[in-house]
């Protein structure tokens, strides 16, 4: 398959002109047109990762957390150590930020929302005129312990889920953020969630849900971003590519 359609078809699913994102999304490394036989996943664009990949023989890594933020002001160190073994394999690099953050299919969150059950969906956190997650009901709803071991079971995050438990005893109303969702407890707040679930905290956070009556879910920034990876994983496969899932959980 032609890495330009593989390109081509992922922008346009993932809308990734849509964003205002600090990320590149999109190809970060690679010629325009090059032909793809192999395709490797993970969530971080790292050297262990590139390396990995490479030595699986891949001709396109397809990755969360990509390599330019911003714009690369010069190709040295660490980012010439990720750009030479990129270059050294002879393997393309794809990457999707926020757009894989919020696909209402696909995304991060949408993926999550589907692991917890979750009924009557719609979009939630809100950035830039777009959404980075999901929220919706649990129609028998969680105790804090059943929601905590719901995700330790699905994502298994190195370190266990941590819970800050201050909503009610029944938590039916959820909302999910993937990664570094903090930020948005304050409109968790004002949609009446019961629960919310996200990657890591801020020290902020605590007092935020306690004063709020929220129970917040910390299962792991690496844990709660392998599913939309996953997801574009899926997507290739079915295009008849061969795949493979590079995994190095940060227990972060």
């Amino acid at each position: 398959m032609d890495l330009s359609d593989i390109v081509a078809k992922y922008n346009q699913r993932l809308r990734v002109d849509d964003y205002e994102d600090a990320a590149t999304n999109g190809l970060q490394v690679g010629p325009d047109d090059a032909e793809i036989e192999q395709v490797a996943f993970a969530v971080d664009a790292a050297t262990a990762t590139i390396e990995e990949a490479v030595g699986w023989g891949a001709d396109l890594l397809v990755v969360h957390h990509g390599i330019v933020w911003g714009g690369i002001d010069a190709v040295t160190g660490r980012e010439y150590d990720r750009v030479r073994a990129l270059l050294d394999g002879d393997c393309a690099l794809y990457a999707a930020h926020l757009p894989l953050d919020g696909h209402p299919e696909l995304g991060n969150a949408a993926r999550l929302a589907d692991l917890l059950e979750l009924e009557n969906r719609a979009p939630f956190g809100a950035h830039a005129g777009e959404h980075l997650g999901s929220r919706g009901t649990a129609p028998m709803g969680f105790t804090a312990d059943e929601l905590a071991a719901t995700l330790d079971d699905e994502l298994d995050p190195k370190g266990g889920v941590q819970v800050l438990d201050f909503g009610p005893d029944a938590l039916e109303e959820v909302a999910v953020v993937t990664g570094s969702g903090a930020d948005w407890i304050r409109e968790a707040e004002a949609d009446g969630v019961d629960a919310f679930v996200t990657g890591e905290g801020k020290q902020k956070l605590y007092h935020e849900a306690r004063e709020a009556g929220i129970s917040v879910f910390l299962a792991g920034h690496y844990a709660t971003e392998t599913l939309g990876v996953r997801a574009l994983q899926s997507v290739v496969d079915d295009w008849g590519v061969e795949t493979t899932f590079v995994d190095h959980p940060t227990g972060l």
